[in-house]
C-alpha cells in the first residue's frame, strides 16, 4: 500500500500574509525616504545660516576695529590655523578686485610694509602729522610713532607692487601683491595711470617719491583738523597742527602727480572702491625688496 504525505493547507493564512506585508512595503519605504530627505534639507539649512551667521559677526567684528583708529598685528599662531581657508578667501577677493565688481573697505595692518608705483595722480588731496595707535602683536599698544596720514579723494596709480616681510617659524617669507603696469627702479619721467582707487588713504613714516612731485591748489601749513579728504577730516588731526591742504572748496580740492612712489606704510586703507587689473598675490621664501 502506498503512503502520501498531506500537506497542510496554508491557502487562507500565508498568502494573505504575505500579500499584507507586500502592500504595507512601499508605504514605509516612501516614509523613510521622506524622512532622509527633510533631515538633508533641514542639516543644510542650518550650516548655511550657521556660516552666514558667522561671515556676518566677522564683518560687523573688522568694520568695528577697523574704524576704531587702532592699528592692529597679525597673529601669525593663531593666522596658521586657518591659512588654507584664508588662502581661498583672499583668491576671490582679489578676483573681484581685479575685474572692479567690489568695493572694498580694508585695512592692511602690521609691521611697516612697502608700497611702490611708477606714479601717483590723485585729486583731494590732504596729508596730516599724527600719533595713531599701534598694536604689537603680543596685545600692547603705543603712540610713540610720528606718522603722515595722506588721503585722496580719487587717485590713479601706474602699477601697484606691495611687500610684506613676516617670519613664521623662524623662517622669513614675503608676500607680493602686483597690478597694473610693472613697477620699475627707475620710473618713467611720464607715467600713465592703469589703476583707479577712491578714497585711498596711507598711514606712513616715510613716503618719498623718486621723480618730480606737482602739487596744484594745495596750501602747506595749514590746521590739521581744517584738512579735509572727500569732505571728511582726517582720522588722528590735531588743531593747530602740521596740515597740507585744499586753497578751494569742493569735494575735488588740491591735487598732487609724483613719480615713483615709495611708502614704507603701517596702514593701507580703500574706503571706496579699487580697480586692479592683472592682480597677483604670491608668496615667496626669503625678504624680498622688489615685486
Amino acid at each position: 500500500m502506498a503512503l502520501r504525505l498531506l500537506r497542510p493547507d496554508r491557502s487562507g493564512i500565508e498568502p494573505r500574509h504575505r500579500r499584507s506585508r507586500f502592500r504595507q512595503y512601499p508605504g514605509r519605504l516612501r516614509e523613510s525616504a521622506a524622512d532622509r530627505l527633510r533631515t538633508v534639507r533641514t542639516g543644510g539649512a542650518d550650516r548655511l545660516r550657521s556660516v552666514r551667521t558667522g561671515a556676518a559677526d566677522w564683518n560687523r567684528t573688522m568694520r568695528a576695529e577697523a574704524a576704531d583708529g587702532t592699528a592692529r598685528g597679525t597673529r601669525w599662531i593663531r593666522s596658521t590655523a586657518v591659512l588654507l581657508p584664508a588662502t581661498v578667501t583672499v583668491g576671490v577677493l582679489g578676483a573681484a578686485l581685479a575685474h572692479g565688481a567690489l568695493a572694498a573697505g580694508f585695512n592692511v595692518t602690521n609691521t611697516p610694509f612697502t608700497l611702490t608705483s611708477n606714479g601717483v595722480s590723485g585729486t583731494g588731496f590732504g596729508a596730516i602729522l599724527n600719533t595713531p595707535t599701534i598694536e604689537a602683536a603680543n596685545g600692547s599698544t603705543s603712540t610713540s610713532t610720528a606718522m603722515a596720514r595722506v588721503g585722496f579723494a580719487s587717485a590713479g596709480l601706474a602699477g601697484l607692487c606691495g611687500i610684506v616681510h613676516q617670519s613664521i617659524a623662524g623662517v622669513p617669507y614675503s608676500l607680493l601683491l602686483t597690478a597694473g603696469q610693472t613697477v620699475t627702479a627707475t620710473p618713467p619721467a611720464n607715467p600713465t595711470t592703469d589703476i583707479n582707487a577712491s578714497n585711498l588713504y596711507l598711514q606712513a613714516p616715510t613716503l618719498t617719491a623718486s621723480g618730480n612731485t606737482t602739487l596744484q591748489n594745495a596750501v602747506l601749513g595749514m590746521s590739521a583738523d581744517q584738512v579735509m579728504v572727500a569732505g571728511q577730516a582726517l582720522t588722528g588731526a590735531q588743531p593747530g597742527g602740521f596740515g597740507l591742504g585744499s586753497a578751494g572748496s569742493g569735494p575735488t580740492g588740491s591735487t598732487v602727480n609724483l613719480a615713483g612712489l615709495n611708502a614704507n606704510a603701517y596702514t593701507a586703507e580703500i574706503a571706496g572702491s579699487l580697480t586692479l587689473p592683472a592682480l597677483n598675490i604670491r608668496v615667496v621664501a626669503g625678504s624680498a625688496t622688489t615685486c
